[in-house]
């Protein structure tokens, strides 16, 4: 047996796989974000720690035979979140998220001090990375940072508790800025850019090596006749792709979770900063990935859900399959954009409403902003060199086929619903704890998912919504000092 623990944003989901890859029991516990100040956004890592032993507890509970004989546990974590540890290994502050704002003006500083970055890291400073965070933490909180002694990322902190070890591996630890990506090691200049050394960093190790043993008074806890090994793990991403065997070159796929990815696997580091698409290690060796990232995805219909005091289930109850867009234009800047704009101030809005938008219209465009922006994703990976013919789904918006209808739509290509979609980034966690334990090859154990359909683009509906996708654009060109927020 084989556990997969994922990190999320709103939930830590604990997934138990056996010999032949099966899923046999899930457990899910749910997180909550808090936003003291507007573009700030932080967890206290325990919570993390409570969430897991909650979703553990559930399957001990309900399946206590096969959690006793599992054999290794693989990590999969929310990436860019910067947990600051003392010497005691106690932690500083709530862990800055990927989704914060803040350090809008310490990426312009992270840039001026080390104009190499983009080329060594893959990416450009934006302000949901890691490195900006701590460059915001020496500025306005220097006393804590004086006693930083390690930074982790959240998964990463997480094995620390499992294990009492400081390990992270190449995928997450692409996220943060301080990794020469090329050559899956630290960079010395990227960290003394922000006033560290590699002291302040984890041991690094492959997504599907092994990085240390469960306690053992944690394993006698569990039931477990042994201590299970943990494997290096991967940021969610990573994982996702681990476990829908997107493992080769030209592999793709789209997540939409809380932010949204657009992935393609590469056998080489490809960077291409300039439009925002971001360049990472896999989570297996000799791989990387390209990534084109929108912040607020299904975090998108999450905020409308809210706004409008009905569930999601039911909003999307009353958007028939469109046979035109939306009258109105919802851009989904929540908490900024990535891809391809880079800009962590600018804020999301409605235009064109009139009398004749009501709920549903709305509805509508909201999942249309989010497909809009996907577009963009797809623009500048093919910018980039990378395009994409097909992908596959995940994420908590992959069950809803009418949003994946339009999304096909807007991006103009098939995208395929999964059979077991849901397990996503749990699953790959799972698979590389399997290749931890047993070394067995990745293309034995990564084997792609049963599809449950395939949704080709509407072509009424790609035509319109390539008009619409000129109007998004511009709606952002013309919003900048006018749609963006006040300095968080």
């Amino acid at each position: 047996m084989f556990l997969g623990l994922d990190l999320g944003t709103s939930a830590v989901k604990a997934l138990l796989v056996d010999g032949d890859q099966r899923p046999v029991a899930s457990a899910t516990a749910a997180l909550t974000v808090s936003r003291p100040f507007a573009g700030h956004s932080e967890q206290n890592p325990e919570a993390w720690w409570s969430a897991m032993l909650r979703a553990v507890g559930l399957i001990q509970a309900s399946h206590p035979q096969a959690l006793a004989v599992v054999q290794g546990i693989g990590l999969s974590g929310q990436m860019h979140g910067a947990v600051l540890l003392d010497r005691d290994g106690r932690v500083l502050r709530p862990a800055i998220l990927w989704d914060d704002t803040r350090a809008i003006t310490e990426c312009r500083d992270l840039e001026a001090a080390f104009p190499a970055l983009p080329s060594i890291a893959g990416n450009r400073a934006m302000p949901g990375f890691t490195a900006p965070k701590l460059l915001w933490v020496r500025r306005h909180e220097p006393e804590i940072f004086a006693r930083i002694d390690k930074v982790l990322l959240p998964k990463a902190w997480l094995r620390y508790r499992l294990t009492g070890e400081e390990i992270e591996e190449m995928s997450d630890a692409s996220g943060t800025l301080w990794l020469d990506v090329e050559k899956r090691d630290w960079s010395d200049a990227a960290l003394a850019a922000t006033g560290l050394s590699r002291a302040a960093m984890p041991r690094l190790v492959e997504g599907n090596a092994p990085a240390g043993l469960l306690h053992a008074d944690l394993a006698r806890e569990w039931g477990m006749t042994g201590r299970p090994v943990l494997a290096g793990g991967a940021g969610d991403n990573a994982a996702g792709a681990i476990g829908l065997g997107a493992i080769a070159p030209g592999n793709a796929f789209l997540s939409i979770g809380t932010s949204g990815v657009l992935f393609a696997a590469t056998s080489k580091f490809t960077p291409y900063p300039q439009t925002g698409v971001h360049a990472f290690c896999h989570a297996l060796p000799g791989l990387w990935h390209q990534m084109g990232v929108t912040l607020s995805a299904a975090g998108s219909l999450a905020w409308w859900a809210g706004i409008t005091g009905r569930d999601e289930a039911a909003l999307l109850a009353e958007v028939a399959m469109p046979t035109a867009a939306s009258p109105a234009t919802f851009l989904p800047y929540l908490a900024g954009e990535r891809t391809p704009h880079n800009d962590g101030a600018v804020r999301g809005g409605f235009s064109g409403l009139s009398h004749q938008c009501d709920r549903a219209a709305l509805t509508q465009a909201v999942l249309e902003g989010v497909a809009f922006s996907f577009r963009d994703c797809l623009d500048a990976l093919a910018a980039s060199g990378t395009r994409i013919e097909a992908a596959d789904v995940i994420g908590g918006g992959s069950r809803s086929r009418l949003w994946v209808g339009i999304i096909a739509a807007a991006l103009g290509i098939p995208l395929h619903r999964l059979a077991e979609g849901e397990h996503g980034a749990a699953l790959g966690a799972a698979r590389l704890a399997r290749m931890a334990v047993t070394g067995e090859a990745p293309a034995t154990i990564c084997t792609p998912p049963v599809r449950a359909e395939t949704i080709l683009p509407t072509p009424a509906l790609v035509e319109a919504y390539a008009i619409r996708q000129r109007r998004y654009r511009a709606l952002y060109d013309a919003g900048c000092g006018v749609a963006h927020s006040e300095s968080p």
